[in-house]
């Protein structure tokens, strides 16, 4: 494995400013995203979570800051109960329940329609060179509705140029 895609722990002292800006400089990370490392617990201040940003401890306290590996981008399957109205080889439809995320992004990494069906869908093929499906149109979080999974590249462009030329009717 990459040095890169390794758990890295920092050890350091306090300086007395912001722990949010010495762990920032400390682990070549951006305060922002030292501060959610801090939220999530990766943080300790002699031996107890530190979860608050802007704590100015006092110099000379220990601080052992971990930077968790890289998580990987590519969606991963999961176990989600998914209605299936039709499949066949080359595209499924299915029932995309109010509340749940099509794409997994920042603030959903899973428990998406896209996790759901890579683990649900018989066989995919590749699309755009992933292994993934081709959603073809978007709902919002909130919205339920019938979704068209494309289950190849050719599907995928047939899809959308059928939308596109309004060959296909939403409601």
């Amino acid at each position: 494995m990459s040095k890169d895609l390794e758990e890295k722990a920092f050890h350091l002292v306090s300086d007395g400013r912001r722990l949010d800006v010495q762990l920032s400089e400390a682990a070549g990370v951006s305060r922002s995203r030292a501060a959610a490392l801090m939220e999530e617990g990766y943080c300790l201040l002699a031996g107890e979570p530190c979860r608050k940003a802007g704590t100015k401890p006092p110099e000379g306290r220990e601080v052992v800051f971990t930077v968790p590996a890289p998580k990987e981008a590519a969606p991963q399957a999961e176990d989600i109960p998914l209605d299936i109205l039709y499949e066949d080889a080359d595209l499924a439809v299915v029932v995309k329940p109010r509340g749940m995320v099509v794409h997994p992004a920042a603030g959903h990494p899973d428990g998406t329609l896209v996790n759901a069906l890579l683990a649900r869908l018989d066989s995919l093929g590749g699309i755009g060179g992933e292994l993934r499906p081709g959603i073809v149109h978007r709902l919002d979080k909130e919205t339920s509705g019938l979704m068209l999974v494309a289950k190849n590249d050719e599907t995928q462009e047939e899809l959308s140029r059928m939308l596109k030329d309004r060959e296909i009717e939403k409601h």
